[in-house]
């Protein structure tokens, strides 16, 4: 959706983006690196959880943060019949990566 240079903040970059959860779509556990971020549910409902955190089930209207270096376990559309949309903002080191999945473990 948007991506802009942060003016006084050299280096740095905020970014908006939409992310959609299919009904029971869920991402796989990661990490936004040095990234501080803002994510708002503009529709349905979304499980999350950073580790060390209890789970939460965020509806349409609610919001949440998530610091440099968290480790967001779980995030999930809280619903197997309803899609759930969030508006995520980043303030990110220009140029890092805004996600990064952590490694798939071998059976």
């Amino acid at each position: 959706m948007l991506q802009q240079a942060i003016p006084k903040l050299p280096g740095k970059t905020l970014t908006a983006i939409t992310v959609i959860f299919p009904p029971g779509a869920a991402s796989v556990p990661h990490r936004h690196g040095d990234a501080f971020l803002y994510a708002y549910v503009l529709e349905g409902a979304v499980r999350s959880q950073i580790e060390g955190q209890p789970a939460h089930i965020y509806k349409t209207g609610e919001s949440w943060t998530e610091k440099p270096g968290d480790h967001h376990v779980m995030t999930e559309n809280a619903s197997s019949t309803e899609t759930a949309r969030l508006l995520v903002v980043f303030v990110a080191d220009t140029g890092a990566p805004l996600k990064t999945d952590d490694p798939r473990k071998e059976p």
